[in-house]
């Protein structure tokens, strides 16, 4: 027993720290999340790491240093999600829909993205986490119609806000809105959507342990 002990005491540990560095970054983002919340965001970032080791679904290995990236970056943009229905378009890992759906438990996601592996672990990551508000869909956007269109359709994956719009817009309600997570808008993004005939309003997100620039660009129907 004492040996058993002694094996899983490491564990336990890390686990405690993955806890207490998320509730402080949760809590820098002002962000009340409870303890449930807390232990399926270490869970998540455990599966994520242990799944990474053959699926390579993101370039940081270690669950510590995917707090900051993945999670508060997910978390970043809560108060902005309208619900209740969010579609996570190419949700690679299940970012952001995955920390997002912890985070409101009250909202629905769809988490969708075309490449296998990825939505396999994502669906493992949601059975596993006991998140009854997420469902996965395995195809590209462009091909997805939905039978209820989404009060918010979100994507950290789309280097061209023009093709996000582009693909994604027929997904949106038409009282919903359209969230885009970047480093920065270019003056040839904007003057694409304007051709779209689209406006888009720009928010600064501040991300604990992030130094570089992250902004949220909302589309409106």
């Amino acid at each position: 027993m004492l040996q058993r002990l002694k094996k899983t005491a490491p564990a336990l540990e890390c686990a405690d720290e993955l806890a207490q560095a998320i509730a402080a970054g949760s809590s820098a983002l002002r962000l009340k999340l409870n303890r449930s919340q807390i232990v399926r965001l270490v869970s998540y970032l455990n599966l994520l790491a242990k799944w990474n080791r053959v699926y390579n679904l993101t370039s940081v290995r270690a669950p510590r240093a995917m707090i900051a990236p993945h999670l508060l970056d997910s978390l970043s943009v809560y108060e902005y999600v309208k619900g209740p229905r969010v579609l996570d378009v190419g949700s690679g890992a299940g970012l952001p829909g995955i920390p997002l759906a912890v985070a409101k438990p009250t909202h629905q996601f769809v988490l969708l993205d075309s490449n296998a592996k990825k939505t396999r672990f994502i669906q493992q990551a949601a059975i596993e986490l006991d998140l009854n508000n997420v469902r996965v869909e395995h195809r590209r956007i462009e091909g997805y119609r939905p039978e209820v269109r989404f009060d918010t359709v979100i994507s950290r994956a789309f280097a061209c806000l023009a093709d996000f719009v582009e693909s994604a817009a027929h997904s949106c309600a038409p009282t919903g809105c359209m969230l885009a997570m970047k480093a920065h808008l270019s003056a040839a993004e904007q003057q694409a959507l304007h051709m779209m005939g689209k406006t888009a309003r720009t928010y600064k997100l501040t991300v604990p342990g992030i130094s570089g620039e992250r902004q949220l660009i909302e589309i409106s129907q």
